[in-house]
């Protein structure tokens, strides 16, 4: 933090486009309360600006050397929130099952538990590319269940779905994965 102030580094780009990503969150919420086309389209608009805020806070915190505690905190936080926040909305319009949703944000708040034990503990578990593919199955699938109606002969709400589903399978995979990691770092095999 030498040569810069504190308001530096809590509001450099990769922060700013997290924060920015949170702020997207509310709008993806009010305009899931209006039915119709344009609503939608704008809820999908936001939750998709959202999602490459996502990328591009990685790519330039990376860049710039611009990896901040706070950046730590408040990136997969903000994922979280805006994934888990708009699947809950897409509950209460009925464009989506809410045991579906239970599985995702349950498999969310268990491997935040794991590694938060795992992290107190000194210990780093190596995250899997099966967590790449579930964000990205997550991110096109609620896009196109935001979207909801038909646009150029495309019926999102069916392309949405097929997607969650394979977003389901990823996030249950990703989190049997995960869960397996922690067993074996903390509870490794004895030798006899």
């Amino acid at each position: 933090m030498e040569g810069k102030s504190r308001h530096e580094v809590v509001f450099n780009l990769p922060n700013s486009l997290t924060l920015f990503r949170l702020l997207c969150i509310p709008l993806v919420i009010f305009f899931l309360c209006f039915e119709g086309r344009w609503a939608s389209f704008l809820a999908a608009l936001f939750f998709g600006m959202a999602f490459i805020t996502d990328i591009l806070d990685g790519f330039f915190a990376r860049k710039y050397g611009a990896i901040t505690v706070l950046g730590k905190f408040l990136d997969p936080l903000a994922d979280k929130i805006l994934v888990s926040i708009t699947l809950i909305m897409l509950i209460t319009v009925g464009r989506v099952p809410s045991w579906m949703v239970m599985l995702i944000i349950a498999r969310e708040m268990a491997v935040t538990g794991l590694r938060s034990i795992a992290v107190s503990e000194g210990i780093v578990i190596q995250a899997s590319p099966l967590g790449k593919y579930k964000t990205i199955f997550q991110a096109a699938s609620i896009s196109g269940l935001c979207l909801h109606y038909g646009y150029f002969g495309v019926d999102f709400h069916a392309v949405g779905m097929v997607l969650l589903w394979i977003a389901l399978f990823f996030t249950l995979w990703s989190g049997w994965d995960y869960f397996k990691g922690f067993h074996r770092v903390f509870f490794p095999r004895q030798e006899t």
